[in-house]
């Protein structure tokens, strides 16, 4: 899907990327209150971030900055507003990586922390790990004296009554009722010319067995590295873990030298061939933004210091 013309020699100073998820979002399919309620999001996401660049921010700023409105927005599945696993509880992953190093921090399985992202920030910069999961992630957070909720805080009736729903119709409780994949996540490059992902997921409504998708799995959900982009990616996790989807199109950029659209185009064309329906956005060192999806829709929305500002749904948006 085309994104706002970039004219040539006028690299922005910097760039912002945000997603909100994919899948059967559709025209007719939303309501007034569910469509305002999106934009609204991502427009106060967009605010968040953008304000951290202009003042010369770091992208990794910036795209925790972005992703924490949307972790508080119980219109995406990440954070408040977070799927209901099997159980009727909440565990939440998340992501963050620097470009400029590739160091990353990971969580998988959060119950407590108001914000997975930030957490995810304290195991890349106050641990010596990538990826905390369960018990140890929650007492991590507690260690790091990040602001602690109770699991139900995370709660929202629309959610509740998706998971009814899927254990009315689904007994095995293995796909999601909505086929709507909320994952929210950034992308951004600073005026430095550094590349920074972030993601945060609720996970699939009704996931059982402490299932873990691709959000906090760096490589597949995330990744970041100055010589190539960074990747967010929301959709179906057991095939973009498959496909390594967000490393794989850093690796076209580099070594086949195609631009991340290219990269992103080819890759989740592959990932469709395996079964899995989603979409990413991308954001490089040299300026260039774009976002890739299969779905019918993708919330998304970008910003730059060009004066670019777009936030779109459908897959007919421009």
């Amino acid at each position: 899907m085309p994104l706002s013309a970039q004219a040539p020699g006028q690299k922005p100073r910097w760039t912002l990327v945000l997603h909100g998820g994919a899948g059967i979002i559709e025209k007719g399919h939303l309501t007034a209150e569910q469509e305002s309620g999106a934009k609204a999001g991502l427009e106060a996401a967009l605010d968040a971030g953008s304000q951290v660049l202009s003042a010369g921010g770091s992208a990794v700023d910036a795209v925790q900055a972005a992703v924490q409105v949307l972790e508080d927005d119980p219109h995406f599945n990440s954070g408040r507003g977070a799927v209901f696993t099997w159980e009727g509880g909440h565990t939440l992953d998340a992501a963050i990586m620097d470009g400029r190093d590739r160091s990353a921090g990971a969580v998988a399985g959060s119950t407590t922390t108001r914000h997975p992202v930030g957490l995810a920030r304290k195991v890349m910069e106050a641990s010596p790990h990538v990826l905390l999961s369960g018990e140890g992630a929650d007492q991590f957070a507690r260690e790091q004296e990040l602001e602690q909720v109770d699991n139900s805080w995370f709660n929202t009736p629309e959610r509740r009554s998706q998971l009814d729903a899927m254990k009315a119709d689904n007994a095995t409780g293995w796909f999601d009722v909505d086929l709507k994949y909320g994952t929210v996540g950034a992308v951004a490059m600073d005026t430095d010319g550094h590349v920074a992902a972030a993601t945060s997921t609720g996970g699939l409504t009704g996931k059982r067995w402490g299932r873990i998708g691709d959000s906090p799995l760096i490589g597949a959900g995330t990744y970041a590295d100055d010589r190539a982009g960074a990747i967010s990616a929301t959709g179906s996790g057991e095939y973009f873990i498959r496909e390594g989807v967000a490393h794989e199109i850093c690796a076209r950029v580099r070594f086949r030298s195609e631009s991340l659209k290219q990269a992103a185009d080819t890759v989740m064309a592959e990932t469709k061939k395996l079964g899995g329906s989603g979409g990413v956005i991308l954001a490089g060192p040299d300026g260039e933004i774009a976002w890739s999806f299969t779905t019918p829709g993708m919330y998304r929305a970008h910003a730059s210091s060009n004066g670019d500002r777009l936030v779109a749904f459908y897959g007919d948006d421009q």
